[in-house]
């Protein structure tokens, strides 16, 4: 169970490093929330929805720069799952708690990303 849960991990991480809107499609539930305090320099709380991830994917908002990603932690229980991450790229390191499901079709997706992102200096 835990090498399916770290391949859909994996498969996000890369998609947003390749910007594969096509993998992260097959990955990401179809309710799937990005939840962020202090997105990119605003104050408070901002969520963006699974299409306006994807659109932000595409249009070079998010994305595409590699990331060196260390998983520190996944707890399971049954039919959901959450993984802490550790991630850095050449401008920014990362936080990342992700809640799965298991889907109805037996496919672990991401239906929530609480992260933290930090600008290096």
């Amino acid at each position: 169970m835990n090498d399916k849960i770290k391949q859909a991990i994996t498969d996000f991480v890369k998609g947003g490093d390749n910007s594969d809107t096509i993998l992260l499609e097959k990955v990401l539930h179809k309710d799937f929330r990005v939840t962020n305090n202090g997105f990119m320099g605003t104050s408070g709380v901002t969520v963006i929805d699974k299409q306006k991830y994807l659109a932000n994917i595409r249009d070079g908002i998010f994305g595409g720069l590699p990331r060196i990603m260390t998983i520190e932690n996944i707890d399971v229980n049954n039919t959901i799952a959450s993984v802490k991450l550790r991630l850095e790229s050449s401008e920014n390191y990362f936080v990342s708690y992700n809640s799965l499901v298991l889907d109805t079709d037996n496919e672990w997706r991401i239906i929530n990303n609480l992260a933290v992102v930090e600008t290096k200096k």
